[in-house]
């Protein structure tokens, strides 16, 4: 995000807050584009596009569209668990992103959450 684009304050410290959009694509694991996985497809497609950030959550139980429960217990392993992907920048640059993800689903949800984002200076940046 850039500093020019950040509705930003002050809060104890030199933490800075500004506004945000949540991306969350919920997806299956064995879910793919291209013969790669999905997951990986979405977050480098973000890095490509220059968004702040992307993070793969792996789940250990859920269910989609298919109303079939996949899960990590020994008893029952799935090969299809399902997975998160999550990627917050400025509205403006997750709107932009957001075509580039629908050419790549098929089933799967998106899900849009306007949030606040804390940043705080690395070591490197407050010294």
């Amino acid at each position: 995000m850039t500093r020019k684009s950040r509705e930003t304050h002050e809060a104890e410290g030199s933490r800075v807050t500004e506004r945000g959009l949540r991306l969350t694509v919920l997806i299956g694991e064995s879910d793919g584009w291209h013969h790669r996985p999905l997951y990986s497809e979405i977050v480098h497609r973000a890095h490509r596009a220059g968004l702040a950030g992307a993070s793969v959550f792996r789940g250990i139980e859920g269910f989609g569209a298919s109303s079939m429960i996949h899960t990590q217990r020994l008893l029952s392993l799935s090969e299809d668990l399902p997975v998160t992907v999550v990627i917050v920048d400025t509205e403006e640059r997750i709107r932009a992103f957001l075509p580039l993800v629908d050419e790549v689903i098929g089933e799967g949800v998106v899900v849009l959450d306007a949030c606040e984002v804390m940043h705080r200076p690395g070591r490197e940046e407050s010294r």
